[in-house]
C-alpha cells in the first residue's frame, strides 16, 4: 500500500515542481537543467561506484566484512535510478545519496531500524558443520 501511494505521489509532486520551476525560469531552461543534473549525477555515480567497488575489494582482501561497502554500492545504484527518472525531487534525493557522509548516515539509520533476521552457524576449523574432521587441503570429510 505504501509503495502504491509513493508511486502516485512522486509523479504528481514532480509535475507540480516542474510547473513552478518552468514558470520562473522558462520551459527550455527547466528541461536543460534536468538533463544537466542527470548527466552530472550519472558521472558522479560512476565515479563513486568505482571507488566503492575498489574499497569493497580491499575489504575482502583484508578479510573484513564488505557489508557496509556493498550497501553503499546499493545506495549508489538507487541514486543512479533516481537520476534517470526526470524530475527535481528525485534528483535531490539522488544527490543526497551521492554525498558520502549522508549516504553512510542513511545506511546506518536503516540498519538500526531494520529488523534483521537470520542465523549464523559456527563450527570448529577443520570440521564440517556436522562435526566430521576435514583433512587440510581436502574439500570432503575424511572417512571415519
Amino acid at each position: 500500500m505504501m509503495m502504491i501511494l509513493f508511486l502516485l505521489v512522486v509523479p504528481v509532486a514532480e509535475i507540480a515542481v516542474f510547473v513552478q520551476v518552468g514558470a520562473r525560469i522558462g520551459a527550455g531552461t527547466t528541461v536543460l537543467l534536468v538533463i544537466a543534473s542527470a548527466v552530472a549525477g550519472i558521472w558522479l555515480v560512476r565515479l563513486q561506484g568505482f571507488a566503492t567497488a575498489t574499497r569493497v575489494q580491499a575489504m575482502i582482501a583484508r578479510g573484513e566484512s564488505p557489508a557496509l561497502g556493498m550497501l553503499e554500492g546499493l545506495a549508489l545504484l538507487a541514486a543512479g535510478v533516481l537520476l534517470i527518472i526526470p524530475g527535481f525531487l528525485t534528483d535531490i534525493a539522488a544527490f543526497v545519496l551521492l554525498i558520502p557522509p549522508l549516504r553512510r548516515g542513511i545506511i546506518r539509520f536503516y540498519l538500526r531500524r531494520a529488523h534483521l533476521e537470520g542465523s549464523v552457524t559456527y563450527h570448529a576449523a577443520g570440521t564440517t558443520p556436522s562435526g566430521r574432521r576435514v583433512a587440510p587441503g581436502r574439500l570432503k570429510p575424511t572417512p571415519g
